[in-house]
């Protein structure tokens, strides 16, 4: 018996198509799909080539399906020639390190097509990046992805490169999140969550809108960190003009450039902050909850020195209630804010009031913080408590 052809096997369907003796409108409108972004191209291809197979040997030029289409392919192509042209207001700020190496960056994501960049805490790759990508003519033919770990982490980077460039969220610099996408179809960035990337790659498996992907904190390595790392190292093998940078504050670089055939990699140092570290005496007696000693040590610093926020580190959900609770009431008209992933993103957004605050949240939560006022941190754990002397 002949062996039945899997599917993918056999010869493609409609591949007679001739694209020579089309007439003149429909011939237009094919040579305009060579100046359309890449991110449109397949899409308006595929319409292209229904629009043929449907109409028979009687190609009208004055139809209306084919009008449209070519409205919807001159409109891609004069955006395409517009973002070309646009000038942006990168505002580099000189204080942040990454910045003094941002033209060895932006000419290394310009010849590579993947890029490890290894930037310590207080580098500021995660705000620049962005913009070394648009700076590099990026943006052009699709969107500049921006994966998070977290929610707030994509808020909070999306407003901050926004008012850099001197705009709201919204419009060159976008963000999406679970149940809340504020990103404007003609922007050029787009922050998101990375399982708000993964999701797109079930409709979208070639990632089309984009012509550029960072994936931040990538040494989480969490499951859809992981999941689209093994996708983008497939995908950039039949996408070769997408580009794919992957950022982190402790990575292993080795393994990461070997993973994506020996790429490039870029070291930053960071910025660090005089700590003074005062360990909690032990009082005996009846031991007392994780809250109660919090908020007993949130009351002895805010006497010693009043100025500043506040950052509670702790465990649970629960320890954050109980320690929230503790401290209402007892420092005037400080606010007392919990943090934590199953917060709403409005209640989220909180945390930046610029009045004084005491934040009580997970660790994962707050050392997503980078807030200026912050004065004192108070962690939660036997560690430091047993071992004062480490």
């Amino acid at each position: 018996m002949q062996k039945q052809k899997s599917r993918g096997q056999g010869p493609k369907k409609y591949s007679n198509i001739s694209y020579s003796n089309l007439p003149g409108a429909w011939k237009q409108a094919h040579l305009g799909l060579k100046e359309v972004r890449k991110c449109d191209y397949h899409r308006l291809k595929r319409d292209f080539d229904r629009l043929i197979r449907s109409g028979g040997k009687e190609l009208s030029e004055e139809s209306e399906p084919l009008i449209k289409l070519a409205g919807r392919i001159r409109q891609s192509g004069e955006e395409k020639q517009r973002r070309q042209l646009r000038k942006y207001r990168y505002n580099w700020n000189d204080d942040l390190p990454i910045t003094a190496r941002k033209d060895e960056i932006i000419k290394t994501i310009r010849e590579n097509q993947v890029v490890v960049l290894a930037g310590e805490t207080g580098s500021g790759k995660t705000t620049q990046i962005p913009k070394f990508c648009l700076a590099a003519g990026r943006g052009v033919d699709g969107k500049i992805g921006c994966t998070q770990p977290r929610r707030i982490a994509a808020l909070t980077v999306s407003e901050r490169i926004a008012y850099e460039m001197g705009e709201k969220p919204g419009k060159t610099v976008g963000y999406k999140i679970r149940f809340q996408d504020r990103d404007d179809p003609l922007g050029a960035v787009k922050i998101m969550t990375d399982g708000i990337l993964l999701a797109e790659t079930q409709g979208d498996p070639w990632l089309n809108q984009y012509d550029t992907l960072i994936i931040d904190e990538a040494h989480e390595r969490s499951l859809n960190i992981d999941f689209i790392l093994g996708i983008l190292r497939r995908l950039i093998k039949k996408r070769k003009d997408l580009k794919v940078i992957i950022t982190s504050a402790t990575i292993d670089t080795k393994k990461f450039s070997e993973a994506f055939d020996n790429a490039p990699v870029i070291e930053v140092s960071g910025r660090t902050f005089p700590v003074e570290v005062r360990y909690q005496e032990d009082e005996g007696g009846d031991e007392k909850s994780l809250g109660e000693q919090a908020a007993h040590a949130a009351d002895t610093l805010i006497r010693k020195d009043p100025r500043g926020d506040l950052l509670i580190f702790m465990p649970t959900e629960q320890d954050i209630r109980e320690c929230c609770d503790l401290l209402s009431g007892r420092h005037g008209g400080s606010l007392i804010l919990p943090l934590y992933a199953r917060l709403s993103s409005s209640d989220q957004q909180r945390v930046f009031a610029l009045c004084q605050a005491f934040i009580i949240g997970s660790a994962a939560g707050l050392c997503l913080l980078s807030n200026e006022k912050n004065n004192c941190f108070h962690q939660c754990g036997r560690d430091i408590s047993d071992h004062p002397g480490d």
